[in-house]
């Protein structure tokens, strides 16, 4: 069975970035869609980026401008680049594959941005 793995999660001050990245063992990444989502305590995982088997992007309102998605398909990876992080975006962050068939869901990766 299909098993998302995020990291690269960590703990950032208000303005810093990271990369998350995301493999699936037991999949190809590189003919699907993948989403990014996160989910802040409390809350509902909510959409943050999705990349398309073809490459074309879609970002949330809330992210556009300072997060990229992207994808390395000779290491079967899909990077969440984050810049100019807020301390609103902490949150753990989980990948899965586009679609209504999503994979089993990971343990996701924390990211905490504070002072």
């Amino acid at each position: 069975q299909v098993q998302p793995v995020e990291s690269g999660g960590g703990l950032v001050q208000p303005g810093g970035s990271l990369r998350l990245s995301c493999a699936a063992s037991g999949s190809v990444l590189s003919g699907i869609g993948v989403d990014w989502f996160r989910q802040a305590p409390g809350k509902q995982r909510l959409l943050v980026a999705t990349i398309s088997s073809g490459g074309s992007t879609y970002y949330a309102d809330s992210v556009k401008g300072r997060f990229t998605i992207s994808r390395d398909n000779a290491k079967n990876t899909v990077y969440l680049q984050m810049i100019s992080l807020k301390p609103e975006d902490t949150a753990v962050y989980y990948c899965n594959k586009v679609g209504f068939q999503r994979w089993p869901w990971g343990q996701g990766t924390q990211v905490t941005v504070s002072s």
